[in-house]
């Protein structure tokens, strides 16, 4: 008698992502401290914002951002206002101004049924306006509410940063800001720009116009992996690539960053990844005989700027260009990768170490370094370096990223010096695949899941508390030899900022990977999708690729994304949207030497799906 398989169909609904229940109110990063409260403050056309600080940045944000919002209303400055008339109800009152005692960054933001406050100092304002954003939700044009609560928040570090390659594919202006846009909206407060490499200088140098006419421009771009598992020998798209940012486009987004309070850190390669220099300028190297292009493919070449005088006084000349266009404190000079074969090979570098009375190569790099740092000091900025700046000796006043794992980061903690959090054993690296599932696009290898990214905790437990303090903070890096389209960039960033803001924002002891995965990411992905962007869809809450064993399960799912549709097969067959529709638990009992596979996708309004899971279940 042929044994069957029963399905049995529940009829329990799905699980609906309310607000009201979930303790950080949907709120990312999730604040330091919530009050809810009773009831809701109703946003009308009739509403009042009034500010003791009418040119402030913080309230022209918010001016325009009612506005594109259909949320017009009147912005008025609190000095006008009539004394007998300060208790005025349906205002949003905005203080810049506020002596009381908050941390740095800080805000205070109190919503009742007549009024919302929001109080801090400059940047904190504009974070509780981030806040505020989140909470509110439309329900007519001209109308929002916005539930009540006393939200009391600051970050856990002062440096939340976020990562672009532009040198390995070239992004537009208009895509920088909307970069710009998301990190606001999650109070991340720099951004670092790699704006030079092997493959492409990206930014003007007015002294040295070679380095965007020549440095700019590569003749073509290698296919697939540089090596591993789809390494291609040899081949090419025969598609030149090219772009860099005028001196008046950086000055405009330097502009645009700073009204969102992000602060922007140019990154000038030196003096490894300086291979568009030299095909510009060969007079660099240490073999100015030879004939050098700019980076076809992936991977760290032999050829590096020579540290000769000549070398030094471009540096410089190119550096005082960049601290015009950025008058932010840092200025990230790279440092990492540096092979020294050029250096081995060179009959200046040998008598330079010898002369300067360097015990080696990696001496020759701090001297290198070291130089640099010193010019930039005199200039009033800030050296940031990645960890191999540690090499023969650290600069004296660098901060040092650490990518390398932490262990970097740890010396130079130990040593006195600034640290900033970035290793790719963190999940720091979004360029990493987001799952091990085959069907992720194209990438350069290493695994960062969401989960990963949100539990990171930047400050290594080795660290005694002094040296803790000099931990600033975290960043994530996306680096672009796999990324060449916008649509992509997103997908890769797409929820992990979100995570990443967190990790830099709130209380380590405070947070909650489910509460976080759960409860508020599947509406933030909906905002995010009704906004026009990419990201990457996750799995449907409750499943992974498993194996289960036993004679009876019960599948009980829901989708990542609010308002999306999971879709399942049980044939063996990969889910489509034309697929089963799961709209209750699920009931499977499986037959003594039985078999079979669940396969699952979430599938969004807008048609965006996730990457397939497969449950087995075998008796």
């Amino acid at each position: 008698m042929k044994k069957t398989l029963l399905i049995a169909f529940l009829t329990m609904p799905l699980g609906i992502f309310a607000q009201k229940s979930d303790p950080n109110m949907g709120i990312i990063p999730a604040p330091v401290s919530i009050n809810k409260g009773k009831g809701e403050f109703k946003f009308s056309p009739e509403t009042i914002v009034l500010v003791d600080s009418p040119n402030h940045k913080a309230v022209r944000f918010f001016a325009e951002y009612l506005r594109k919002a259909d949320l017009a209303t009147s912005v008025t400055d609190l000095a006008t206002i009539d004394k007998k008339h300060l208790g005025l109800k349906n205002t949003v009152k905005l203080s810049l101004n506020f002596k009381g005692d908050l941390p740095p960054e800080g805000y205070e933001l109190r919503i009742t049924e007549d009024n919302v406050e929001i109080k801090g100092n400059g940047a904190g304002v504009f974070y509780g306006i981030q806040t505020l954003i989140q909470l509110m939700k439309k329900t007519s044009p001209g109308s929002a509410t916005i539930p009540c609560a006393v939200i009391k928040d600051n970050p856990r570090f002062p440096y939340r940063g976020m990562h672009l390659d532009v040198a390995r594919h070239f992004f537009d202006v208009d895509f920088v800001k909307k970069y710009l846009d998301v990190m606001a909206m999650y109070k991340l407060n720099y951004f670092h720009w790699h704006l030079t490499d092997d493959q492409g200088w990206r930014i003007e140098i007015k002294k040295y116009p070679k380095l965007t006419e020549i440095g700019s421009k590569r003749a073509q771009t290698k296919i697939g992996r540089a090596s591993g598992p789809t390494f291609v020998p040899d081949l090419y798209d025969n598609t030149p690539h090219g772009g860099f940012y005028t001196q008046e486009q950086v000055r405009e987004l330097v502009e645009y960053a700073s009204a969102r309070y992000i602060n922007v850190i140019p990154e000038i390669e030196m003096p490894s990844h300086s291979l568009a220099a030299l095909a510009a300028y060969p007079e660099l190297s240490c073999d100015p005989t030879k004939t050098y292009k700019v980076g076809e493919t992936w991977g760290g070449f032999d050829d590096v700027f020579c540290p000769t005088e000549e070398t030094f006084k471009f540096l410089y000349d190119v550096l005082r260009e960049v601290m015009d266009m950025f008058p932010g404190k840092y200025v990230h000079i790279g440092g990492d990768e540096c092979n020294k074969v050029a250096w081995k090979k060179s009959e200046f570098c040998r008598q330079l170490i010898i002369d300067s009375k360097l015990k080696n190569e990696e001496g020759l790099q701090s001297y290198f370094v070291a130089k640099v740092e010193k010019f930039l000091n005199a200039q009033g900025a800030q050296m940031i370096g990645w960890d191999e700046i540690l090499e023969g000796g650290l600069a004296p006043n660098a901060t040092v990223m650490s990518w390398r794992g932490e262990r970097g980061g740890i010396a130079a903690a130990q040593l006195g010096h600034d640290v900033i959090m970035t290793p790719g054993s963190g999940g720091m690296y979004f360029d990493h695949a987001q799952s091990k599932s085959p069907q992720e696009p194209l990438n350069i290898g290493g695994h960062a899941p969401l989960e990963k990214t949100y539990n990171y905790d930047p400050i290594p437990s080795v660290l005694n508390a002094e040296q803790k303090k000099r931990v600033i903070g975290v960043q994530a890096n996306l680096w672009t030899e796999y990324i060449a389209s916008p649509g992509k960039v997103w997908y890769m960033l797409l929820p992990r900022m979100m995570a990443l803001s967190e990790t830099g924002w709130s209380p380590q002891n405070g947070k909650d990977f489910k509460n976080f995965s759960q409860q508020r990411i599947p509406h933030h992905l909906l905002l995010i999708d009704q906004a026009g962007y990419n990201y990457r869809v996750p799995v449907a809450i409750g499943s992974a690729d498993t194996t289960l064993k036993g004679n009876k399960f019960k599948i009980e799912l829901t989708p990542s994304v609010e308002g999306a549709k999971i879709h399942y097969t049980i044939d063996g067959g990969d889910p489509t949207e034309n697929d089963i529709e799961y709209t209750a638990p699920l009931e499977f009992v499986i037959p003594e030497k039985g078999a079979i596979s669940f396969k699952s996708i979430v599938v969004t309004a807008s048609g965006k799906k996730s990457v397939a899971t497969t449950i087995k279940m075998e008796n």
